[in-house]
């Protein structure tokens, strides 16, 4: 059973006043098919914990490890971490002008697997998915991202996620900015990904309303750099009731 494993992880980033640090010691261990969501407030370093993972440059690692399956992520570049089965949706897509969705997601999908997938089969398995995220075919031959809406980019997103299927998938608030219907498709999109090929999930969210469509096994609450608090899907919903004012009080230690 595959595994991702976060040990004792020590992040910082050079600001103009100098470096800061971000994260301050985080342990997380993500088995094959679990979904942990990762709750905080703003600040709290849920977003470069993920862009850490996927091998950003802005962000340090100044101690600590991340191993998948036992190897170490921290040494491998951030192509070699897509193709060992790491992926990262973005709280905010880019736009890939020049690009069409279909010769990305095909580049990309020939990339991971060390081949081209069969042409008829390919073509199905798009069409498929598009058709499930209420994606007009016509996105196929746009450029990516390029004048998409941010519901459109998000679902284009879980695209790739179904198509790529990695072992783990980070969803940096993939919820933010979308509205109940586009919530609802991101989310059967998350979870059927989740269903065809038993990946683990990171799912970082400020709010708990797409953990009603995608139920956490594990909630983590994110303050100063560090896990506060842990437990079920319970936790989630006492977050929902009290905010994170009681975490807000601890000492800013380290």
């Amino acid at each position: 059973m595959s595994v991702l494993e976060i040990k004792d992880l020590h992040v910082s980033v050079e600001t103009d006043q100098g470096t800061k640090q971000i994260l301050r010691g985080v342990d997380l261990s993500i088995q094959e098919g679990e979904i942990h969501a990762v709750m905080g407030p703003n600040g709290s370093g849920k977003s470069t914990l993920a862009y850490t993972i996927a091998g950003h440059p802005k962000y340090h690692v100044e101690s600590g490890s991340i191993l998948l399956d036992g190897a170490e992520v921290l040494t491998m570049s951030v192509d070699e971490r897509a193709r060992a089965g790491l992926f990262l949706a973005m709280q905010y897509p880019v736009e890939i002008p020049g690009v069409s969705v279909t010769n990305f997601l095909r580049t990309a999908k020939t990339a991971i697997d060390g081949e081209a997938p069969a042409i008829r089969g390919w073509i199905k398995d798009v069409r498929e998915s598009m058709a499930n995220l209420r994606m007009d075919k016509s996105f196929a031959e746009r450029n990516v991202n390029e004048g998409f809406s941010g519901g459109e980019k998000k679902r284009n997103e879980i695209l790739q996620l179904e198509l790529l299927k990695p072992k783990f998938a980070v969803l940096d608030e993939t919820d933010s900015g979308l509205d109940v219907d586009a919530l609802k498709i991101v989310s059967e999109g998350v979870n059927r990904a989740k269903a065809n090929t038993g990946l683990g999930l990171l799912l970082i969210t400020h709010y708990t309303r797409i953990l009603r469509y995608i139920q956490p096994d594990f909630v983590h609450v994110f303050v100063n750099g560090r896990i506060a608090e842990q437990g079920g899907p319970e936790l989630a919903d006492r977050l929902e009731d009290e905010g994170y004012d009681r975490f807000l009080a601890l000492p800013n230690v380290g």
